[in-house]
Formats: structure tokens, C-alpha cells, sequence
């Protein structure tokens, strides 16, 4: 029988009594519960936060059958007071759409009715924040313990409102108000445990719980969620080598593959990396290495944000892209930098870290983002980028892999002609540079695209199985110029003795014209 891999399984009862592979944090849930304190986590979407939090629920109420053969089985068999029977109260922000007005007070309404009707409350002259009060206090009268708040996802109701400020704003001060009632009812609470992508420091939870700790950049945490290379050795072996036999590759190619793909998350920089768990395990069912996390939602806002602010696009791969513990940890939508979002929603992770400066270099985790990301991003600065239009990713593979110098010409031409201005005076400079670093780096999905040498750097080297091509490019210059800098600069040089033809070619573009005006082949 082929095992039951939890693609999607956020839920931690249905995961145990439903046969699923289970990847055991619960190591982690006895630290957060023994610890005691009130936590914040950030983490990317799909990547374990509510099978988290799911998991702590099931523990509060007491399901000792469900943690049978688990790490906290072992750690809480000499503890006398564990297993017993807390009140939950488990917000989930993760399902509702929050674009009409009044639909975040109408979620919350939803999920206190139901817990007023267990206590036997009535709540038609009470607000929300009233409400959820009442329970906390009668909780504590009914059970003579305190209450678990759980609240996964808290900030789906500002995020999805990106392009809605006002409605927005409103929620902000709706999640101010109603979590507030944290602060004041303390005695009544036992554990706190709220999960989110970003963390906004307009909003009550951060501002009045100033205890709350945050762990989500924290070496103790820093896996908690995801999969890390010796769960997947321990988890995983069996799939893997499926996999690689159907693949026709050696256990140890499928594995680099894998890695390569969706390994790569840092959440601290001493940690280990942590592979993308929706995207593995959808790899592992489908026996595939498929775009599974990115194809998920697309950041169309973030990707406007980038090219109206004239992000330069190049620091997303030559690692000059820093940022400080502050900025990785607070985010709200007025802020003008991008990079902070870009982390806290995954498509940016912790590549280093200057101890001395507290400064931390961001990157692309894999290739799975990497290319997802900039294929999203093109459509941006080309208006014209689909398949089939003679400016794709495709035609240009297809004339570079059969030597087409005129076929490469025209796809050039074709997309610098259809680069998108929203105003007159948008610099040329910026997109030029955005729309040769985009085009060459999804190539780089089948060639090696750009490459210092010893004499200098070269824009761009491509590499197929017949050729290799040498491009300089020049912005109001000529293409001559271009082609003497690959040789006065040896660019050739290291492939002087390589059976395959080397192809040098100079390209100049005019920035009043805004087109390619040069290009000549050596």
C-alpha cells in the first residue's frame, strides 16, 4: 500500500487518525508549553503554521492518544500535570475573504458564538471585545484553569486587503481592540501562540503584548516549520528513492535535484536549512520537480511595488541585499521598502550574517523561487511576455540552443521595443538593466548565464551543448565598444580550448530612442 504523504493536511487530529506521515515538531510544542511565555511565529504561507498551532491545540485539550510514538510522549512521562483538559479558544483567520466590509467583526462573531453556546452565554448587548471577555473570565469559572488563545494567521485580514486601504485601516483597528483583551485579562490566560507572515507593529498584539516573544528568527526555533535534510533522510528515504528510479536518476542526483529545488530556507543564520514542506512533499507525490509553492499565489502586488520603485532587480542574486533584524521582523503596508515583505512571505531567505554589523544578506532560497519569482516580475517591465509572442523565454532558448544569431537578434529587439513606461520620465537606465537581468537569469533554467573572470566581469556567458555565447551590453554606446571590451579583456580566453563554437556579441542600446540600436558578432 503506498504510504499517505499530508500534502494540505493542516490538521493535527485528522493528520494521526488518518494514516498520514507525520514529520514529529512535537519536541518543539514541549518547549513553547514548558517555557510558558506568550509567542509570536512569522513563517511564508504553506509552510506549517497552522499544522503547528493545530498541533498545540491538540495538546491543551488533552489528546494524549494523539501524541502516541511521538518525542513529547517521552518528554512529559514523569510530568504529573501534563495531559490535562485546558479551554482552547482557537482563532482561525485563514479561511474567510475579508474584502467586504464588515466581514473580519463577522468571522470573529462566527467563531465566538459557538464557544458562548458551550458556556451558556448570551451575547446580543456585548461588542466583540466584550464578548470574548466574558469568555475568558467564564472559563476560568467553569474549569478553575486559565484559557489557551491560539490565533493562526492574524494578518490574513490586512494582507488580502493590499489594494484596499481603507477597509484595511478599518481592520487594523478591529485586531487592535479585540486583542487588547489579551493584555487586560492575563489572569485568565495560561498560553499565547499566534502565527502570521508579517508582523505589524500597528496592531495590538505587538504594541500592547509587549511580552509577547517572537521566535521567529530564533536558532531555538529556526525549525520548527519546514523540513530539514535529516527529517528528510528520516522521513523520506522510501520516496526518494521511488522517485529517483522513476526519474531514471541515482538516489544521490534526485536528492541534489531536490535540494537544489526547494532546500534553502534559513530562518537564523546558524540554522540549519529547511526545505519548503508543501512543495517537497507535492514533489515527492507527483514524482515530479514542479513550480508546487510559488504556483500558489502570485505576488502581483509586491512585483508592481518593486518596478514602481525602481528596486534594482540585480541584488536579488549578486548578495548586496541587506537588512537589519528590525526590518526582518516588523512590516506595514505604509512602508516603502520592499525587502522586508519579500522575507517574511518566503520569497527571500537569510544567505548571511555580519555578527559585527548585525546586518543580514537576503537571497533567493532555491531555484523553485528563483525562477517563479522572475518569470512573475518580467511581465512587469515587457508588456507583451506570453508564450507564443516572440519576446518568450522559450523562442530565445530555442534560437540560442540552434546558433540563430538573427532569431536572438530580433527576440532582443522585440523586447525592448515592448518595455512598459508608466510615465515619460521613468529612467531608462532602470529598466534596461532590469530587462537584460530578468531575461538572462530565467534562461539560466537552461544555461549558465553571466560569470566573472580573472580580467573583469562579462554580462552574460551562455552555454549550450554546441555553443558558447559572450554578450556585452552598452547603454549609449556602441556595439563595437562592447565587443572590444570582451577582447581587450580576455573574455574568450578560458575557452580558448573548448570544442564548442564561442560566439562574441556586442549589443548597444539607445536610451532616447529606448531600443536596441547596435549589435555586432564576432
Amino acid at each position: 500500500m503506498e504510504r499517505k504523504l499530508p500534502l494540505g493536511i493542516q490538521n493535527f487530529e485528522k493528520l494521526r487518525t488518518g494514516g498520514f506521515l507525520y514529520v514529529d515538531k512535537t519536541e518543539y510544542v514541549y518547549q513553547l508549553v514548558h517555557e510558558g511565555v506568550p509567542y509570536f511565529l512569522s513563517r511564508p504561507r504553506r509552510f506549517g503554521k497552522s499544522l503547528i498551532v493545530s498541533t498545540l491545540k491538540a495538546y491543551w485539550e488533552g489528546k494524549k492518544e494523539l501524541f502516541s510514538g511521538l518525542a513529547i510522549e517521552r518528554l512529559e512521562k514523569e510530568n504529573p500535570e501534563a495531559w490535562k483538559q485546558y479551554p482552547v479558544f482557537y482563532f482561525d483567520f485563514t479561511g474567510p475573504n475579508y474584502k467586504a466590509d464588515g466581514a473580519l467583526e463577522r468571522a470573529i462573531a462566527f467563531q465566538l458564538q459557538e464557544w458562548e453556546e458551550g458556556y451558556a452565554l448570551t451575547s446580543s448587548d456585548y461588542t466583540i471585545d466584550e464578548r470574548f471577555q466574558n469568555l475568558l473570565k467564564k472559563a476560568k469559572e467553569k474549569t478553575g484553569l486559565r484559557s489557551v488563545i491560539l490565533v493562526d494567521e492574524y494578518d490574513k485580514p490586512l494582507l488580502d486587503l493590499v489594494d484596499k486601504p481603507q477597509i484595511r485601516e478599518h481592520n487594523k483597528d478591529v485586531l487592535k481592540s479585540f486583542f487588547s483583551i489579551l493584555k487586560s485579562c492575563d489572569e485568565y490566560i495560561q498560553f499565547i501562540f499566534i502565527t502570521g507572515v508579517t508582523k505589524s507593529h500597528k496592531v495590538s498584539i505587538f504594541s500592547d503584548l509587549n511580552q509577547l516573544r517572537d521566535i521567529s528568527i530564533t536558532r531555538k526555533y529556526a525549525e520548527i516549520c519546514g523540513i530539514t535534510e535529516k527529517e528528510t533522510d528520516d522521513y523520506f528515504a522510501e520516496d526518494v528513492e521511488v522517485f529517483a528510479e522513476e526519474m531514471h536518476m541515482t538516489v544521490q542526483e534526485c536528492r541534489a535535484a531536490l535540494r537544489k529545488q526547494y532546500d534553502g530556507y534559513h530562518f537564523h543564520p546558524d540554522s540549519a536549512g529547511v526545505y519548503n514542506p508543501f512543495s517537497l512533499i507535492a514533489a515527492m507525490m507527483d514524482r515530479d520537480f514542479g513550480s508546487y509553492w510559488f504556483e500558489t499565489g502570485t505576488p502581483s502586488f509586491l512585483m508592481k511595488k518593486l518596478r514602481d520603485t525602481e528596486f534594482d532587480v540585480r541584488k536579488f542574486t549578486d548578495m548586496t541585499l541587506y537588512a537589519s533584524e528590525g526590518m526582518l521582523k516588523d512590516y506595514t503596508g505604509d512602508n516603502l521598502d520592499p525587502v522586508p515583505l519579500l522575507y517574511q512571505t518566503g520569497y527571500l531567505t537569510i544567505a548571511g550574517f555580519d555578527r559585527d554589523g548585525r546586518e543580514y544578506t537576503l537571497a533567493f532560497p532555491n531555484e523553485e523561487v528563483k525562477y517563479g519569482f522572475v518569470e512573475c516580475l518580467i511581465p512587469e517591465y515587457v508588456g507583451d511576455y506570453r508564450a507564443g509572442s516572440g519576446n518568450d523565454i522559450f523562442t530565445l532558448r530555442r534560437y540560442i540552443e540552434k546558433g540563430d544569431l538573427d532569431g536572438i537578434k530580433n527576440v532582443l529587439i522585440s523586447l525592448f521595443a515592448s518595455i512598459t513606461y508608466t510615465v515619460d520620465s521613468d529612467p531608462f537606465e532602470h529598466y534596461f538593466q532590469a530587462v537584460i537581468y530578468l531575461t538572462f537569469t530565467l534562461l539560466g533554467k537552461f544555461a549558465l548565464c553571466e560569470m566573472h573572470t580573472y580580467s573583469g566581469r562579462i554580462d552574460c556567458k551562455v552555454e549550450t551543448h554546441n555553443y558558447i555565447y559572450l554578450f556585452e551590453f552598452k547603454r549609449d554606446k556602441t556595439a563595437t565598444e562592447a565587443l572590444q571590451q570582451i577582447d581587450s579583456n580576455d573574455y574568450a580566453l578560458p575557452f580558448i580550448a573548448n570544442s564548442r563554437k564561442v560566439i562574441k556579441i556586442g549589443v548597444s542600446f539607445d536610451s532616447k530612442a529606448r531600443k536596441l540600436v547596435g549589435w555586432e558578432v564576432a
